[in-house]
């Protein structure tokens, strides 16, 4: 992602004060150890242009839970501090796409591909199109369909632990689909999604490893959305 972005002309800092976004927290019901995250979120971030981040899931999280959290700390100077950081914080391709008027960054990669859009970026944030744009203008690479592709791939972060069976049975379709779509490599804007389906391709057999040729339906590479972007820049493709 920063190499991307820098390639386009932009300065980035990757501060290492920056800690967990505090979504798991929020979502396990730990309210308090995650409002002391939202706290240096703000502390790390509020003085940048813009906020980009790999990770619809981590964006919907300050975009939407944060306010709730703030509000119910009962601290209006801390409501105020998220409400003036949350619209500049921003998932890659809607960065890339809706705020740069970006499509083609310069990558090359020639493999046939399939997008799950994941549900933070479609039920969440709603990045629109912009991810099958950026897809679409990478030199080589062909697109196809995942059937049934905006159906969940049951991860849910805790979601996975607690109901692990019906968590395994949507990956098992997601999966199944895959095998389908005619596609070599998987791809999504967020990792959370892709590790969950390439543990179950790896424990079904049909993941590749790093110097393995993927086969479509049989054995497939899985890819965040970034790495497909930043491919064919001078160094080795993903």
């Amino acid at each position: 992602m920063v190499r991307i972005l820098e390639s386009l002309g932009h300065d980035l800092t990757f501060p290492s004060r920056q800690t967990c976004c505090g979504q798991i927290h929020f979502n396990t019901g730990y309210r308090r150890e995650a409002l002391g995250l939202l706290r240096r979120f703000l502390d790390v971030f509020e003085s940048a242009e813009a906020v980009v981040a790999p990770s619809a899931s981590c964006v919907a999280m300050v975009r939407e839970q944060y306010p709730v959290l703030a509000a119910e700390a009962g601290d209006e100077e801390l409501e105020a501090r998220v409400r003036a950081l949350a619209p500049r914080v921003f998932e890659l391709t809607e960065f890339l796409v809706g705020e740069l008027g970006v499509e083609e960054v310069g990558a090359r990669f020639e493999q046939r591909v399939a997008l799950h859009p994941t549900c933070h970026s479609v039920r969440g944030i709603d990045v629109g199109d912009a991810p099958f744009r950026l897809l679409r203008a990478v030199e080589g690479l062909e697109l196809v369909d995942l059937p049934h592709a905006q159906d969940c791939c049951g991860f849910g972060g805790t979601f996975s632990v607690k109901n692990a069976e019906t968590s395994l049975a949507m990956m098992n379709d997601k999966i199944e689909a895959l095998r389908g779509s005619g596609a070599e490599v998987l791809t999504a804007v967020d990792n959370s999604c892709l590790m969950h389906l390439a543990g179950g391709l790896r424990r079904r057999g049909m993941l590749c490893g790093p110097d393995e040729s993927p086969t479509a339906g049989k054995r497939f590479r899985v890819l965040h959305l970034a790495e497909i972007l930043a491919s064919g820049r001078g160094e080795a493709m993903p």
